[in-house]
C-alpha cells in the first residue's frame, strides 16, 4: 500500500510539473507565432529569423502535446529538455541574460522549463523504454 500511494504522489507532482512546463510553453507560442518585438530580436541575433522562431514555434507545440499525452510524456520531455538547452545555451553565448529589458524572465522561464521537463523524465523513469541490448551473433 506505501507503494501505491508513492507512485500516485509521484503521478501527481508530474502533472503539476508537466501543467508547468505546458502553460509556459503555450502561453509563449503567441508571442512567436505573431511576430511580437522580443522573438523577432531573439531570432535576428541568432540569425535565425524567420523560420528559427517559426521551427522553434512549431516544435514546442509538439512538445506540447506529447507532455499532455499520458503515453508520450516522457517523449515531450525529452523533446523540451533538448529545447530548452539550446535556449539556455543561446542566452549565455549570445543574447545574454536580460532580452530587451525583460529583467531576466525568458531566461528564467527557460530554466524553469528545463528543470520541470528534467523532474517529469525523473518522475517518469520507469515509462521510459530501455534500449534492448542483443547479444552480438557470430
Amino acid at each position: 500500500m506505501p507503494y501505491e500511494s508513492t507512485g500516485r504522489s509521484r503521478k501527481a507532482l508530474s502533472w503539476v510539473l508537466q501543467f508547468l512546463v505546458a502553460g509556459v510553453f503555450l502561453q509563449t507560442l503567441y508571442f512567436k507565432f505573431t511576430a511580437a518585438p522580443e522573438s523577432v530580436w531573439i531570432f535576428t541575433t541568432l540569425g535565425l529569423e524567420p523560420w528559427g522562431r517559426l521551427g522553434a514555434g512549431v516544435t514546442e507545440l509538439v512538445a506540447t502535446i506529447l507532455i499532455l499525452t499520458p503515453r508520450t510524456v516522457w517523449i515531450g520531455a525529452m523533446l523540451a529538455l533538448a529545447i530548452m538547452a539550446g535556449a539556455i545555451a543561446s542566452h549565455l553565448t549570445r543574447l545574454g541574460v536580460e532580452v530587451m529589458d525583460d529583467g531576466g524572465l525568458l531566461f528564467g522561464l527557460s530554466l524553469i522549463v528545463f528543470l520541470g521537463s528534467a523532474g517529469i523524465l525523473i518522475l517518469r523513469k520507469d515509462e521510459i523504454p530501455r534500449l534492448a541490448r542483443t547479444a552480438p551473433k557470430d
